[in-house]
């Protein structure tokens, strides 16, 4: 019931392309990522409840032209300096933003999931992400008459999670912060999970998350597939490295040099901005 990592990824993951990849802080499918850079996907929304070094790279690569995220920062570290580029300098070419809260891209993906238009809250009054009209807007209750924030529904084109589970069946397991994962991947036209082994029966987990065989596109074994940030009983954060990407991330020769040492291609610089 699996298949390798590459053949899922050119299966289903196309040029332009809405593409999200989550996990917050715990369970963030790197490998899967950088199969996407090297397989040379380009044009790609990219949609992540905080980017993290993982869209820092993609980006920095070209694969993305579009971000749609919440809060952008290297998590205890500081900036994203190859999201700051693109922003900043169009570095290596224009990139187009979409900020939400928190709250506000995790209730899109519920409404996503639920195939429904649009979700309510109670969020963004007084900031200035309620200008982006076309993702925020403002409903009146039926029933109380009060006005809440409308948030456009978020649906992927594709979805890809890493978690730590996959049966023989290719039923999927994941536990610890499991994030938006489960909303992300139901609201997704096609869901790729990268796992840390096949087992032959799911252990007892309080909280843990099971994501049925008939709501998952591919399944592919990958272990440390999250790697710098972690697995939940199988691997730790590399806190080191997060911290090293600071370094990397902030001089685009040093960026360059890494993707090379890597196998990442860099996309072409747009010379035009």
């Amino acid at each position: 019931m699996t298949v390798p990592l590459a053949d899922a990824i050119a299966e289903h993951v196309h040029d332009g392309d809405t593409v999200a990849l989550e996990g917050f802080t715990h369970l963030i499918p790197f490998a899967a990522a950088h199969e996407i850079a090297r397989q040379g996907r380009r044009q790609l929304t990219l949609v992540r409840m905080t980017p993290d070094l993982v869209y820092d790279q993609l980006i920095g690569l070209g694969v993305a032209d579009k971000l749609v995220f919440s809060y952008g920062g290297n998590p205890g570290v500081g900036s994203l300096h190859r999201l700051r580029d693109a922003v900043e300098n169009h570095w290596p070419h224009r990139l187009a933003v979409q900020e939400h809260s928190h709250a506000g891209l995790a209730n899109a993906y519920s409404a996503g999931a639920a195939r429904l238009p649009f979700a309510v809250l109670r969020g963004y009054r007084g900031t200035d992400l309620e200008e982006q009209r076309d993702i925020i807007s403002r409903v009146t209750c039926p029933f109380t008459g009060e006005e809440l924030a409308a948030v456009r529904a978020v649906n992927p084109d594709v979805t890809v999670i890493h978690a730590q589970l996959a049966d023989r069946d290719g039923n999927v397991m994941l536990w610890g912060i499991t994030g938006v994962q489960r909303e992300a991947a139901l609201a997704a036209k096609r869901a790729i999970v990268t796992v840390e082994e096949v087992v032959d029966n799911f252990p007892e987990h309080t909280g843990a998350v099971i994501l049925p065989n008939w709501v998952l596109a591919a399944v592919c074994v990958v272990p440390n597939g999250a790697w710098p940030s972690y697995a939940a009983g199988y691997s730790v954060r590399d806190n080191d490295f997060y911290l090293e990407w600071d370094k990397i991330s902030r001089d685009r020769e040093a960026f360059l040099d890494w993707a090379a040492a890597n196998g990442l291609p860099a996309g072409k610089e747009d010379t035009h901005v």
